[in-house]
């Protein structure tokens, strides 16, 4: 039984799509030895100002992993868009000839998606989709109305032909369900969220280190996009808890420079950004804190989504301020102790929010054991090689 797995991002490269592949790929190899599984992923790219070595090819045991090289590039969508034909090209001429039982494609932006729906129809595999985010609803908010009015009904059609030939699509958050029940009434779907890795669970064994003074430290993590809309809610809370906190900005994106520029505006001397950085560090970072900071911007298509950084961090316990709306909003409200949700880039709100938490670890072991990663992963393994069975068995 021969498995493609497809993944614009992979280890070490620092992406949720990155670690959410990794550990299916884990699970697959641990539940299937004797299947080949085969990994066509980009060389690291995440983030300009973030590199690390990969080599362009590795095997361990039944799985290999080819990296495809990239043009240098940036966060802005033609970047993106450029480095990604360059990724679909030589997958596409990796791949060519070869014969696949399933072509599995992770993807938020749903080229890679594409991709796989292309490589699939072309072996006659079966196809697995795991979808991050609903690109076509995203790009109305993020993309210039002129060029979103242009773009959107291209990428709906896209869409349209990527979905209809998948096997099963798994859908990360149960935002996603209405959005593709009413488009794709046939076809199956599956919900296996992001989760908690191993790295986070093990960083519970030790004790925090000790606190840095007397000011709070705030800590967000991750991508500074308009996604997240930093700029349009960190400057007025900064400027607000001047003298008590001071915010530890860690990441970079396509705003990282309208967020500086805005802090900077404000007067805001409390905010302090540093480039992305490995996950040992950043883990220690979160220890550090006190509280751990979450937002997206206000948008229609956010209410759907379900964070994955949500998940790292509530698996250490601290208290988690949180600037979602919709679906986001209703799970933290069920699922995770100890966290104040707040109307996205409302700064009034978020800081009667901040008011209401409790400024202390809050252990969440039961929230721990129910998204513990492996856990998901292996029974989304289970699936995807359930699938890839029933189709091998049919050609023989």
């Amino acid at each position: 039984m021969k498995l493609l797995v497809l993944s614009f991002y992979y280890p070490p490269d620092l992406s949720a799509g990155s670690f959410r592949t990794a550990a299916l790929v884990r699970a697959l190899a641990a539940a299937a030895p004797d299947a080949s599984i085969e990994v066509v992923a980009a060389l690291p790219n995440r983030y300009h100002s973030f590199t690390v070595e990969a080599p362009a090819h590795e095997a361990h045991g039944n799985v290999s992993v080819d990296r495809i090289a990239l043009p240098v590039h940036r966060s802005g969508m033609l970047d993106q868009s450029h480095a990604f034909l360059a990724f679909g090209r030589q997958a596409l001429r990796h791949v060519r000839r070869r014969r696949y039982d399933l072509v599995y494609a992770t993807s938020s932006r749903l080229l890679t998606a594409a991709l796989g729906s292309l490589v699939a129809r072309r072996r006659k595999a079966a196809l697995y989709l795991d979808i991050r985010d609903i690109f076509v609803d995203t790009i109305k908010d993020v993309l210039p109305g002129v060029i979103a009015s242009i773009a959107r009904p291209a990428f709906a059609l896209l869409e349209r032909w990527t979905m209809r030939r998948a096997d099963r699509i798994n859908l990360v958050s149960r935002g996603f369900e209405g959005y593709f029940s009413r488009r794709y009434p046939d076809r199956a779907l599956s919900f296996f969220t992001n989760g908690i890795d191993d790295e986070f669970i093990a960083a519970l064994a030790t004790p925090p280190p000790p606190r840095d003074g007397s000011m709070l430290t705030i800590v967000y993590a991750g991508n500074l996009g308009e996604g997240q809309g930093l700029h349009a809610i960190v400057p007025a809370l900064a400027v607000a808890l001047r003298g008590r906190a001071r915010f530890r900005i860690i990441g970079d994106g396509g705003r990282r420079e309208a967020l500086l520029r805005a802090v900077a505006e404000a007067g805001a001397d409390n905010v302090e950004w540093q480039p992305p950085v490995a996950r040992a560090a950043l883990i220690d970072a979160y220890r550090a804190a006190d509280v751990l900071f979450l937002h997206l911007n206000d948008y229609d298509a956010f209410k759907k989504v379900l964070p994955s950084k949500l998940f790292e961090y509530a698996a250490l316990g601290k208290p988690i301020w949180a600037g979602v709306a919709g679906y986001a909003a209703e799970f933290i409200r069920v699922e995770v102790d100890n966290a104040a949700v707040f109307r996205p880039c409302d700064a009034t709100e978020a800081m009667t929010a901040f008011s209401a938490l409790q400024l202390r670890e809050t252990p969440r072991p039961a929230f721990v054991q129910k998204f513990t990663r492996d856990r998901i992963m292996a029974a989304m393994a289970a699936e995807v090689l359930a699938l890839a069975r029933s189709t091998s068995a049919v050609t023989g």
